[in-house]
This record gives structure tokens, sequence and C-alpha cells, in this order.
């Protein structure tokens, strides 16, 4: 077979038909083999995902490294012909020192969420409908793609290029047993992986004469032609990506990672002006501060006004709040024009003293809690975040239901927030460091939207249970921002990109 394939390759004509010639109905008995890079993936080039990796174990100074590498990268792969070179530099340039720790992390919590908006949807019918066995050949470090594989394609098992690692940190080599995973390497990998199933794929899939050799080891192979399309919709796949970490916003193509090692000076000192003009001014001044620095605040919905001009209700008004980033409560505070206290369940100490608003911590004991909060709405208004961490994508996590044990006085506000170029929350890098992310965007926005006060009959006091009342509000907020309430939590979150709970101790007084 691979004789046959060379000579048609000689002879200037492609060896196999295009995936859109692929009949995908009644293979659920078959197995498949596939590239990712242009196969699986849209994207040809890997640099993207490298430059995460970068950007997550280094930061800048690591990103710039592989901006200046890859042009060399470039040229291995166009002049002379080597992918495996180009590879060789890429990993050099994104993992060199790194911790294998981190990258595993990175890729975990990070790559998922920019592979799945990638995905190839010519390919993916053909890959999803094989389901006796699905493989995937690549020559990106398999640590970077197997999560996202396994994960949410339903990969069996992944090849991929090894890195070589010491005391727990990564050469920037691979690992020279096997080397790049490309040609004839890959086709070496697939062999060994069905050396135990007796049986040829029955599907190969690949995208350039590089894939020639593991594809033609099976029984139909099919090319992933070059030709744009749009990426299959992330709702198609097996699972969609609900949590996801790391700082960047945007897929850092060459020209998006060049603009975001470029601004990341300016917009740093940009951060520290915006963050004083919000602690440092009175707070009926920092909603024209922010428009005066950039930030937009847009407010919808009639707030209710300062608890000295409201008649009724002896205890204070509860913002139940959908939660985006750790600044909800000062950007409720800017669109009200007065200050509002605000509980959390975990907030560094930098947040803390730069917060322009009081913060009290939760200790997560509920009757505690319950007291704590009870007292504070005696003292004024408060604004709580009943999912108890943050979301990025357009879902609700569960609300807890004790804040509706607690008052009748309760005001929805559906919390939407804009960024272009990098994230203001983490679960696993150092929160103190969120304001200033968010902050460092070009042109952040908030948009605070303030619903009708629940009505007594949908409160504890006209009879409803403190879950059926969090229930209700989930999904009013949800309905105006059209989000997706799930029964997700915090633990669900972090476990998912920490490894962990998402506990943090509270400080020793």
């Amino acid at each position: 077979m691979e004789e046959a394939v060379e000579a048609v390759v000689a002879a200037g004509v492609e060896p196999f038909p295009t995936v859109d010639k692929c009949d995908a109905s009644g293979r659920g008995s078959h197995a498949v083999a596939a590239d990712l890079d242009g196969t699986l993936l849209r994207s040809r080039s890997a640099f993207p995902y490298y430059a995460l990796v970068a950007f997550e174990a280094g930061g800048v100074p690591r990103l710039l490294l592989l901006l200046l590498l890859s042009p060399l990268a470039a040229a291995l792969r166009v002049l002379l012909a080597s992918e495996s070179a180009c590879a060789r530099v890429l990993v050099f340039a994104a993992t060199a020192g790194a911790r294998v720790a981190d990258i595993e992390s990175a890729a975990r919590a990070v790559l998922p969420r920019f592979y799945a908006a990638d995905v190839h949807p010519g390919a993916w019918r053909v890959f999803s409908a094989c389901a006796r066995r699905r493989v995937v050949l690549t020559a990106t470090p398999r640590v970077m793609a197997e999560p996202f594989l396994r994960e949410c394609l339903g990969a069996d098992a992944v090849a991929g290029t090894e890195l070589a690692t010491w005391r727990g940190r990564a050469t920037g080599f691979v690992d020279a047993r096997r080397g790049v995973l490309v040609g004839r390497r890959k086709a070496e990998a697939l062999r060994e992986i069905f050396a135990d199933d007796g049986n040829a794929p029955d599907v190969g899939l690949g995208d350039s004469r590089s894939d020639y050799a593991f594809m033609s080891m099976c029984k139909e192979a099919y090319i992933v032609p070059r030709a744009p399309v749009d990426p299959l919709p992330m709702d198609q796949l097996p699972r969609p990506v609900i949590f996801h970490d790391g700082r960047l916003v945007r897929r850092p193509t060459p020209l998006a990672a060049l603009l975001v090692v470029l601004w990341f000076p300016a917009g740093f000192a940009l951060a520290c002006l915006r963050i004083a003009a919000g602690a440092l001014l009175p707070m009926p001044l920092v909603y024209y501060a922010f428009w005066a620095l950039g930030v937009r605040v847009l407010v919808r919905g009639a707030p209710p006004p300062p608890r000295a001009e409201r008649t009724a209700g002896r205890l204070g008004v509860l913002f139940a709040c959908s939660h985006r980033t750790l600044l909800d409560p000062i950007f409720l505070s800017a669109a009200l024009g007065r200050p509002v206290a605000a509980v959390t369940y975990s907030l560094s100490r930098l947040s803390e003293f730069l917060s322009p608003i009081r913060t009290v911590r939760l200790t997560r004991d509920r009757a505690s809690d319950a007291a704590m909060i009870r007292e504070l709405l005696e003292e004024g208004d408060l604004a709580i975040c009943p999912e108890g961490t943050t979301c990025r994508e357009p879902f609700l996590l569960r609300f807890s239901a004790l804040f509706a044990e607690l008052t009748d006085e309760v005001v929805p506000v559906a919390m939407e927030n804009r960024m272009g170029m990098f994230h203001g929350t983490t679960a696993r890098g150092w929160k103190g460091m969120d304001p200033f992310y968010f902050f460092m965007n070009p042109s952040p926005a908030y948009v605070v939207t303030f619903l009708s006060k629940l009505p007594t009959e949908l409160t504890c006091a006209g009879g409803k249970t403190s879950h059926e009342v969090a229930n209700y509000i989930q999904r009013l907020i949800a309905a105006t921002l059209s989000y997706e309430c799930t029964s997700l939590t915090r633990k669900d979150k972090y476990r998912a990109l920490a490894g962990n709970d998402g506990v943090v101790a509270a400080p020793k007084s």
C-alpha cells in the first residue's frame, strides 16, 4: 500500500479522496486514526497553542521568546520542508525550563476552550461516527493535546511528541527515543497502538504528505482539504467547555500575541490608574472617572433608592448578583452611585486593600455566615453573589439558598462584562492580579441590569422555600442574560481547573 501511495504521489496525483466523499453512516464498529492540526482542527498552525502554554507558564517574557523564534520555525518548515525542525523550535521556546506541572495545568484548564473553537466539522463528522476506537496522532506534545482529545472529543488513544524532562521541568527538547511525531514516526506509533488489535484502522484522516505514511496503513483514507470552513459549533461536541482558565481572551495568533506583548506595559500602567481612581475617588464620581478612563459602565433597569429614601423595610436591600469577576460589587456600587458592602468567600489581601467598598469574608460555617449577613443587612444594603465563584461562559452555576432565608428584601442583578484581551478571573493563578488584568483591557465594560424587587409571594415570607427562591432568581437572571442554568458548583469548577475544592483558609486573626 505504501509503495502504491508513493507512486501516485510521484506522479503528482492526490492519492486519497477528500473527507467530504466519506460516508459516515454505519461506522459504529469502525476504528479511526486522525491527525490533529489541519485535520481534526481547522488551523494547520499549532503556534496559538504553544503561545497559550508559553504565556501561562512564563508570562510575557516567554511569549516574547516564542514570537522571536517563530520566524525561524516557519523558515525551517517552508524552506527546508522540515516539520520536525519547526516543532522542535516551538517546543523549545514554549517549554524550556517550565515546570511540567504548569504545562499539564494549562493543557487541562486553558487549551480545551481554544481547541474546541477550532474543530473541523468535516473531519469531526467522520471521527465521531467511528465508535469502536478513536486514535489521534500529532506532532504537538502529547501533554498539551491529550486532555482535550480524550475529554472533549472522546479519543481512546493519543500519540504525540514526548517532552524531555529533568527534575520536574521541561528541558525544551523532545524525547530522543521517538523524536517529533511526524511522517513515518506516526506510522510506527499507530502500529504500536494497534499491535494488540489484530486489525488495521478502518479509516485514516490526514491533511498533508507527512500523514500519508500512517494513512496508507488504514483500510480507507481521506484528506481534509485546505479550503476554509466554519468551525463546528461547540454545543455539538460531546462535552461542552463550561469551565476554563487562563488570562488570554482571544486565540493568540502571531499578530494577536505581538499585540499582547506590546500592550502589556502600557496596559499595566493604565490598570494602575483606573484602580487608583476607583479606590480614591468618592463613589458618586467613580462612574464618571471610569468612563473618562475608557471603562464603560452601562446601567439598565431601575435601581432602588438609598436606604434613607425608602419608607418600607427594616433591613437593607440584598442585591443577589450573577458572578463574573470579583469586581462585581464595585461596579454595582458605581452603578448605584453609593458604596454597597459585599461578602466574599475568598479575597486576596491586595484586593481587600485596594477595594473602595467594605468586604467581609464568609467562613463557610452556615450559622456564622447567616449571623454575619443578617448583621450587615441591619447596617445597610449588601451585595452577594450566590454562585460562590465566577463562570466565564454563558452559564449560571447553582445559587446558594442561604441568602433567601435571611431577608425578603431581595433585588436580583444581572451582571455582564466584556473583555477583549485579558480575563479578569483565575482559578489557578494569583487572584490578587485579577483586577489588574481586568483593567488592563483596552476598553473593558460592565453591564449592570437591575431587575424588579422580588414580590413577597415569591419569597420565604410568601411560603416559598429558600431553594425555590434561589432557583427562581437563578432562572430570572439567566433569562435576562440569555444564559443557561446549571447545577454545577464552586467545587465542580475548582476540581476541573485546579484539582482542588477551591477552599482558601481564612486568615488567622
